[in-house]
């Protein structure tokens, strides 16, 4: 019997994706560039221009995200 491991690298958390997959994402927007934090102390991410450009070539309306 050749059964699969059960891979758990995506959750979803309320709205946003978590768990491994979540993290690394994070992780690659802000070593790209496509997101940065205003101060490093800050919890919360904004996205950039050329975020706003790149995100765009994958498809990815920003229209959908509300600003706070």
């Amino acid at each position: 019997m050749n059964k699969q491991p059960t891979r758990k690298l995506a959750k979803m958390c309320t709205t946003h994706i978590g768990g491994r997959l979540g993290r690394l994402l994070m992780e690659q927007f802000a070593v790209k560039g496509w997101i940065t934090r205003e101060n490093p102390n800050d919890k919360f991410y904004v996205i950039t221009r050329h975020g706003e450009e790149e995100f765009g070539k994958l498809g990815i309306d920003l229209s959908q995200i509300k600003s706070e």
